[in-house]
């Protein structure tokens, strides 16, 4: 009887291995972003550029000898901690590879260090900016493809400055994303001969601002730099300043910039300025030829989105693995020279030189180069809004 027990054991594992091993080109990525919540209007298209790269690879058959990539979504509400950490525990749970997220800098930290640490999982970041994670304690499983805020902090000054903007008001949203943004444009702003009257936190889902643009119109200033969210805070109190005549022009950094500033103000806005993380590379270019006309490239992060996606993909090729603990190690090495350019459109071609033993520099959308602890080095679209629309002043 023992010996029939073992062998139905062993019958049984070998099963379950069959099982697993039919069942290995099959690969899930977790794409964890605030569905609902501030950014609500940024992360639909940002999904659907991360899917996009997932469906060119499988289209391509070249992953992992012929891997299909499905998308598994989940939400953290951008703020909300406990719901971002309970997400991505869920879909590692359910036996995901990767992490394509999480977007907002707060839940990305949460999920990081209470979720992907304890499970040896990779995520990537297109969009969580915050400095603090730059530091984070990530055991070489965290990277980004949007720049930190220091250096948007550093681009903010420069576009203020060379608008001849000297004295500017600041409202952030109280959070790490806004926090860290704000320290980081005052440190560079004060450098470069700026002033800033006042920065001031302000507290997402308010009706009334009035109060908070009391005391910003008090403090005065030539603009005033609101470093908030589009569906949130942030337009709430652009709306009370323009309404109490407090201040007519806005400076705006990426998470106010998207298709509902325009809808919800209009020429109200006309003369204000901005930036978020965005190139004329030929990536750029050859990204909008792939999504043909699918959804708006030009939204924020979308771009980092799909390469973001890409990164993941490429480095279980060139590791030879789908294992986050085996091909963490690679990420760097397919993000940055050496290694043939690739771009969007081009990942079934990146695949096959990774197979057959080359070396890949994937340039990607955004033009890739990732620095330090893997994150994006960073370049900026500088943006201002002139008959009610969002237009690309330059690069930077």
């Amino acid at each position: 009887m023992k010996k029939m027990l073992m062998a139905t054991t062993a019958a049984a594992l070998l099963a379950t291995n069959a099982y697993a091993d039919a069942h290995s080109k099959d690969v899930k990525l977790g794409v964890i972003f605030g569905f609902t919540g501030p950014i609500e209007s940024l992360t639909g298209i940002m999904a659907e550029s991360a899917e996009l790269a997932m469906k060119e690879v499988t289209d391509s058959g070249m992953l992992m000898d012929g891997a299909t990539v499905s998308a598994s979504r989940a939400d953290t509400g951008c703020v909300d901690n406990a719901l971002a950490v309970s997400s991505a525990e869920r879909l590692i749970s359910e036996g995901i590879n990767g992490i394509v997220g999480a977007a907002c800098s707060g839940v990305t930290g949460a999920v990081l260090q209470n979720a992907a640490l304890p499970n040896g999982m990779v995520m990537i970041s297109p969009s969580a900016t915050s400095p603090g994670l730059t530091s984070m304690d990530d055991d070489g499983l965290f990277f980004r493809t949007a720049p930190s805020d220091a250096r948007q902090g550093e681009v903010m000054a420069d576009v203020l400055m060379e608008e001849g903007i000297k004295q500017v008001a600041v409202t952030y949203t109280n959070n790490d994303y806004g926090k860290g943004l704000a320290d980081a444009f005052q440190q560079a702003y004060e450098a470069a001969g700026g002033t800033i009257t006042i920065s001031a936190a302000h507290e997402d889902g308010k009706a009334d601002y009035s109060a908070e643009v009391g005391a910003l119109a008090s403090a005065g200033g030539d603009r005033l730099v609101v470093a908030g969210y589009v569906d949130q805070g942030g337009s709430g109190l652009v709306r009370a300043a323009i309404d109490s005549g407090a201040f007519d022009t806005f400076h705006f950094p990426d998470g106010m910039i998207a298709a509902n500033l325009e809808n919800n103000f209009g020429t109200e806005l006309d003369g204000s300025t901005g930036q978020h993380p965005g190139t004329d590379s030929p990536g750029a270019d050859k990204f909008t030829a792939l999504v043909d006309g699918a959804f708006d490239t030009t939204s924020p992060f979308a771009p980092e989105s799909y390469d973001a996606t890409a990164l993941l993909m490429l480095a279980m090729q060139a590791a030879g693995s789908t294992d986050p603990q085996v091909y963490k190690d690679q990420i760097m090495s397919v993000a940055n020279a050496p290694g043939e350019k690739i771009y969007p459109g081009e990942l079934g071609k990146a695949l096959q030189i990774l197979k057959d033993g080359g070396e890949v520099d994937y340039d990607g959308a955004t033009a890739v180069e990732l620095i330090g602890p893997g994150e994006s080095a960073g370049s900026y679209r500088q943006i201002k809004i002139e008959g009610g629309k969002i237009t690309t002043v330059q690069y930077r």
